[in-house]
C-alpha cells in the first residue's frame, strides 16, 4: 500500500461523434487512439460510466488483450480510470495480455460485473495497424446492444473523466497489488494472474486429456502444426498443448505474441496462413490449425493440406460431439449458427432432432441463447466455434474438440469429412470480402441491390447460367426475433433463396477499421454422391456468377475481384 493516498481528478473533455462499438467494439487505427486528444479515455469513461454506480462500486472487473501495439499504455489508462470511477479491483492478465476466451472464462471464474478486452481480433497490429476495445458484460460474452448504445450516446455527450494520474502497475509481477486513493472508494486492488492456467483448468473439465495425451505423444502419435501466427494464443498452446499433452516443441511455431504479429495479419485463413498451408501440403503433418490475434478463431487442415471449411467444422463437431466428455455430462440443449454461415449444422440438428437457431452475426445473440440454456454448441463461417462453456468463440477448445473426434474415430481429418458429406450432404460454400470499399458506395448498393430484391417479379425470376438453371424462392432482408428476451435485429443481411436450397447473401461487415467490407455468402446444398467431392469454387462458380450479375458488384465498386476468397 502506497505511503500517502492518490489524487483522483475529474479532468474536462470533449465528445468525438466517431465512438460507436461495432459488432466487436470500438476499432480504429492505432494513430486514431494516440493523435485524438482523450480519444481512449472518452470511450473508457463511457464504458464505466454505463454501468450503474451501485453496481461499479467495490466491484470487480476484468482486463486484458491480444497483445498488440498501444495494449499497455491502453491498460495503465483503463487502471487509472477504473480506480477513480469506483471499481474495486482489476484482474488482469500477466503482461497485460489475455485470449479473449481466457477473458471470458476469467470474467465468469471471478464472478466479475464485466471485463474490457483490448483487441482488433483478426486485423493488422502494429503503429501502422489497428487497436480495439470491446466490453464484455457479467456472463463474459461480448455487451448487448442495449449496452453498447448506451455507451455510444454517452461517448456523444462527455464533458469529463475521472483518472487517478499517478497510478503505476507493474503487469510484469503477479500477485495482488494495493492502492490507497484520495477517495471513498478504497483500497483498490490490481490482481496481475496467469491466465493460461485459470483457461486450462476449464479445459481439463471439459475434454479427456489423457486421451488426447495418448493421441499426441503415445506410441501411435499423430504430427501436428499448431500456427499461433505471433498473437495471444501462443503461450496457451505451449503450456497446454507442448508442455501438458505432449506434443513436440517444434509442432507450435509463431508462438510468441508480437506488438505487430510478426507484420503479419493474424488471420487463420487461407489467404493470410499461407505458410501453414503450404507445410501441410508436405504430408509430414496429420492435423494443422492456425489462430487469430485474440485467439478466439481457428482454421483446421488436414493431411496435405485439406481445408475445413469452417461451417463444416461445426457440423462435424455436432455430429461427434459425444467424444468430447463434457457433453456426455450435459447433453445437448441446441445448436445455433449465424445466418450467412452454411447450412451444414442444419443437416445434423434435422437428423438428430436437436433445435437450430439462425442467428445475426454477433457472439452475443449465442450468449444470450446459452444464458437461457437452449445452446450448447455453435459456430460462424468466419472462422469462429464455440460451446456454452463460456460466452466467446474460442480457437483452441475448436481444436481441442478436432482432436477428440480423431482420437475416437481414429480417422484422418479427410476421411472423417467425406464420410459426414456422404451421411449428411454437402454445403458446398464460399464468400467473398470486398475490403476498404468507399462506405457511401457500398451503402448505396446494398440499398439498391435490396430495392430490386423487393421489386414485383424477382421471386419467381429465373437465372441460367451454361447447364445450371436457378430460380428465386424468396427474398428479404434477414430479421432475427430473440426467442429469449423478443428482441428484434433488423436489416442484418440480403438473402437471396433459391428453389433448391442454395443462398446468396450480401452484408456490409462491421469489423474493420476504415471504410466497408462487402460480403458475398454463397452456399448451395450437394447429395449427389458423384459430385460431393468436387471443388467447392469449381461447383459453385454459377452462383457466383449470379452473385456479381444481381448485385452489380463489381461495376458498383470498381473492384475486378475480392480481396480474400474463404
Amino acid at each position: 500500500m502506497d505511503e500517502s493516498p492518490l489524487q483522483v481528478l475529474t479532468l474536462p473533455t470533449a465528445p468525438y461523434l466517431d465512438q460507436r462499438p461495432g459488432t466487436s467494439g470500438l476499432r480504429k487505427k492505432v494513430f486514431v487512439f494516440l493523435s485524438k486528444r482523450n480519444y481512449l479515455q472518452n470511450f473508457v469513461q463511457s464504458i464505466y460510466s454505463s454501468i450503474d454506480l451501485r453496481d461499479r462500486q467495490g466491484s470487480t472487473m476484468v482486463v486484458g488483450g491480444d497483445g498488440r501495439y498501444f495494449n499497455q499504455t491502453a491498460i495503465e489508462v483503463i487502471v487509472q480510470m477504473a480506480a477513480a470511477n469506483g471499481v474495486g479491483r482489476l484482474v488482469i492478465g500477466h503482461h497485460g495480455i489475455m485470449s479473449t476466451p481466457a477473458v471470458s472464462c476469467v470474467i465468469r471464474k471471478y464472478k466479475a460485473i464485466g471485463g474490457i478486452v483490448l483487441t482488433a481480433s483478426h486485423n493488422p497490429g502494429g503503429p501502422n495497424g489497428d487497436f480495439g476495445i470491446k466490453f464484455n458484460t457479467a456472463n463474459g460474452g461480448p455487451a448487448q446492444e442495449a449496452v453498447t448504445n448506451k455507451i455510444f450516446q454517452i461517448s456523444r455527450t462527455i464533458e469529463e473523466y475521472a483518472i487517478c494520474p499517478e497510478l503505476r502497475v507493474n503487469l510484469a509481477t503477479p500477485g495482488k497489488q494495493m492502492f490507497d486513493l484520495e477517495n471513498k472508494f478504497k483500497p483498490f486492488t490490481v490482481e496481475i494472474v496467469d491466465s493460461v492456467e485459470s483457461y486450462a483448468n476449464m479445459l481439463r473439465n471439459i475434454f479427456d486429456f489423457a486421451a488426447l495425451k495418448e493421441l499426441l505423444s503415445g506410441e501411435n502419435h499423430i504430427n501436428i502444426r499448431l500456427d499461433a501466427m505471433h498473437g495471444v494464443v501462443g503461450p496457451y498452446v505451449k503450456r497446454i498443448l507442448c508442455e501438458e499433452l505432449g506434443s513436440p516443441a517444434n509442432s507450435a511455431i509463431n508462438c510468441v505474441p508480437l506488438q505487430d504479429f510478426g507484420g503479419q495479419h493474424p488471420d487463420p485463413n487461407l489467404t493470410y496462413a499461407a505458410d501453414l498451408v503450404e507445410t501441410m501440403k508436405s504430408g509430414q503433418h496429420d492435423f494443422g490449425a492456425a489462430f487469430d490475434g485474440d485467439g478466439d478463431r481457428n482454421m483446421i487442415l488436414g493431411k496435405h493440406g485439406f481445408f475445413v471449411n469452417p461451417s463444416d467444422s461445426v457440423a462435424v463437431i455436432a455430429a461427434n460431439v459425444f467424444s468430447i466428455p463434457y457433453f456426455q455430462h450435459t447433453g445437448v440443449r441446441g445448436y445455433a449458427r449465424s445466418m450467412p454461415t452454411s447450412a451444414a449444422l442444419d443437416n445434423v440438428a434435422r437428423a438428430t432432432k436437436i433445435e437450430l437457431y439462425e442467428t445475426p452475426t454477433g457472439w452475443k445473440f449465442f450468449g444470450n441463447l446459452m444464458d437461457a440454456g437452449r445452446l450448447s454448441l455453435c459456430g460462424e463461417e468466419s472462422f469462429g466455434t464455440g460451446a456454452d462453456h463460456i460466452r466467446e468463440k474460442d480457437g483452441l477448445w475448436a481444436v481441442l474438440a478436432w482432436l477428440s473426434i480423431l482420437a475416437a474415430r481414429k480417422q484422418s481429418v479427410e476421411d472423417i469429412m467425406k464420410d459426414h458429406w456422404q451421411k449428411f450432404g454437402r454445403n458446398f460454400f464460399t464468400r467473398y470480402d470486398y475490403e476498404e470499399v468507399d462506405l457511401d458506395t457500398a451503402v448505396q448498393m446494398m440499398e439498391d441491390l435490396e430495392l430490386m430484391m423487393l421489386e414485383k417479379g424477382f421471386v419467381g425470376q429465373r437465372f441460367a447460367v451454361g447447364e445450371k438453371l436457378y430460380q428465386v424462392e424468396r427474398a428479404d432482408n434477414f430479421e432475427y426475433t430473440d426467442p429469449v428476451d423478443g428482441r428484434i435485429s433488423r436489416n442484418q443481411g440480403l438473402r437471396i433463396i433459391l428453389t433448391d436450397g442454395s443462398r446468396v447473401i450480401y452484408r456490409l461487415s462491421g469489423t474493420g477499421s476504415t471504410g466497408a467490407t462487402v460480403r458475398v455468402y454463397i452456399d448451395s446444398y450437394e447429395t449427389d454422391p458423384n459430385k460431393i467431392f468436387q471443388d467447392p469454387q469449381v461447383m459453385l462458380a454459377p452462383l457466383v456468377t449470379i452473385a456479381l450479375k444481381v448485385s452489380q458488384l463489381h461495376e458498383r465498386t470498381g473492384r475486378s475481384g475480392p480481396s480474400v476468397i474463404t
